[in-house]
């Protein structure tokens, strides 16, 4: 009688462990966020782009970055959410070493359910 109740409590663990793999694993719901920004100082000509360039290949992140005529640098950022929210710190308090960052604003910021953009590039 013993060995058939431990048997069950086993059974039990293993349908458990299997229930919460599949749960942690599944492709339902939202898995990914993605997000837009301006950062806004002095960072252009100063390598402000090829750092965030190299910064979000560093966390895995996807995108682009972009140099507008303002006198600001633009992008998208997406990925794991926690990754997201360090590029987010990095755009907004690190930058490039010669950069100045005086503010940066994110725009349409939402959860995604797959990648949208593949590798992260600098666009012209």
């Amino acid at each position: 009688m013993i060995i058939c109740h431990l048997n069950v409590s086993w059974t039990s663990l293993l349908v458990l462990t299997l229930v919460i793999l599949f749960a942690m694993s599944s492709d339902a719901g939202d898995k990914y966020a993605s997000v837009d920004f301006e950062v806004f100082g002095n960072v252009q000509g100063v390598c402000f782009r090829m750092y965030t360039e190299a910064e979000a290949k560093k966390l895995g992140v996807t995108g682009w970055v972009k140099n507008t005529r303002q006198g600001t640098v633009v992008g998208q950022v997406q990925g794991h959410p926690e990754k997201v929210k360090e590029m987010k710190y990095w755009l907004s308090n690190v930058g490039s070493p010669s950069s100045r960052i005086d503010r940066t604003q994110f725009t349409n910021e939402k959860p995604i359910t797959k990648l949208e953009i593949h590798g992260f590039g600098t666009r012209y």
